[in-house]
Order: structure tokens, then C-alpha cells, then sequence
């Protein structure tokens, strides 16, 4: 059985793409966690699907922040050119979810325990709302793998289990790959993207000071 760890997420999204059905435009409900990390993965992903973009990030804090990024990825989708549409849904602002699943693992570093959890509590969300959709997408996935502070290895992982549950397919992808990252930063730069230096959680901007 092969690794998880030496599965080419690349390779799978290739194939996936290879697949798709040529007599429509395929849809795709994506989980965003903010522009920059958006902005490659829209460029690359909108030349094949009609994407909706899911704004679901109750890790954020404060409000002000996450009002800011929200704003700053519709400004994003508003202004980059794309081939098949691209629409934003916003979900709950709800931090208190994320208060509740990081309790106990406060302290945990990023790409640890809360950060897991955390990842798959909106890996969830975005399943049970696309489920919930009049038409069900053809892939779920998430902009979370290009971050280099994040494992792609869990995100796709959890997002196959939870693409089983919700029967809705999950485009493995790890979009760090083809030089994605670096993309994503050139795109930040012409769109003069608000590029925050941590996560979103009060953990991790906690972290961003200490190292300060």
C-alpha cells in the first residue's frame, strides 16, 4: 500500500483534470481562507471549473480581521480574470466553534493537534454545505495546501474521509506544487493583497508576537 506521505497530490489533481467531462463546465466548491492563498489556485483551478468560493474561518479573530480578509478575497475575485465564473458564499462567523475544538491544545504548535482539528472542522463545514446545495458540486476542496505551514498530507486525507460521509468527490491537490506558493506571492504583489504574517487564531498571532 502506498504511503501518504509519498502519494504525488500533483499527479492526482492531473488526473482528475484529465477526466473531467467536456460537454459542460464542472463545479467546484472551494473552501478560502483568504485572497493570497486564493489567487494562484483561482488562476489555475477557474481555467476548468466554475468555482464557488466558501469563506468559512471562525479560527480568525479578531472580528476586524476577518472582516478584512473576507473583504480583500472579494476584491480579489472581483478583479483577477478568470475563465469560468467564480462566486463567493460566505459562512458563519461563528469563533466560538473554534474555541471549543482548540480547548486543551492551546499550546500545540502549527500543523499540531489544534491545528488539525481546526482544518477539519472547515473541511466539514464546506462538505455539509455543498451537500446541502440544490446541486451538488462535482469536487470539494480547499485553498489550505498551498501554505507552506500547512500539511497537505492531513488536508487531503481528511478531506477523502469526508468526501466519503458527504458523497461529494475531493480533488486531491497540493497546490505548492508548479511552483504555486511562489505564484500566489507574485499575485499578492500585483493585487496589492493584504498578506497577514499569521494564521488567523489568537494561537498563532500569539506565536507571530513572541517571534517579534
Amino acid at each position: 500500500m502506498q504511503s501518504q506521505s509519498k502519494i504525488n497530490y500533483q499527479n492526482k489533481t492531473d488526473a482528475a483534470l484529465a477526466a473531467l467531462p467536456d460537454d459542460r463546465v464542472p463545479t467546484l466548491f472551494l473552501h478560502a481562507c483568504c485572497a493570497p492563498c486564493s489567487s494562484y489556485v483561482l488562476e489555475y483551478l477557474s481555467r476548468y471549473f466554475a468555482i464557488t468560493l466558501f469563506f468559512y474561518n471562525p479560527n480568525i479573530a479578531l472580528e476586524a480581521e476577518y472582516q478584512h480578509r473576507r473583504e480583500e478575497l472579494r476584491r480579489l475575485v472581483r478583479t483577477l480574470p478568470t475563465v469560468y465564473p467564480v462566486q463567493v458564499v460566505d459562512g458563519d462567523y461563528l469563533p466560538e466553534r473554534f474555541f471549543v475544538l482548540a480547548k486543551g491544545a492551546e499550546d500545540e504548535p502549527e500543523r499540531g493537534a489544534r491545528c488539525q482539528k481546526c482544518i477539519r472542522h472547515r473541511l466539514e463545514e464546506t462538505f455539509r454545505t455543498a451537500a446541502a446545495l440544490e446541486q451538488k458540486p462535482d469536487f470539494v476542496c480547499t485553498t489550505l495546501s498551498i501554505s507552506p505551514h500547512k500539511d497537505a498530507v492531513y488536508i487531503n486525507s481528511a478531506g477523502a474521509e469526508l468526501a466519503v460521509q458527504y458523497v461529494i468527490p475531493w480533488l486531491y491537490a497540493d497546490f505548492k506544487k508548479k511552483g504555486g506558493y511562489q505564484r500566489s506571492i507574485t499575485l499578492s504583489r500585483e493585487y496589492a493583497l493584504y498578506r497577514q504574517d499569521f494564521c488567523g487564531c489568537v494561537y498563532s498571532k500569539a506565536t507571530r508576537d513572541r517571534m517579534r
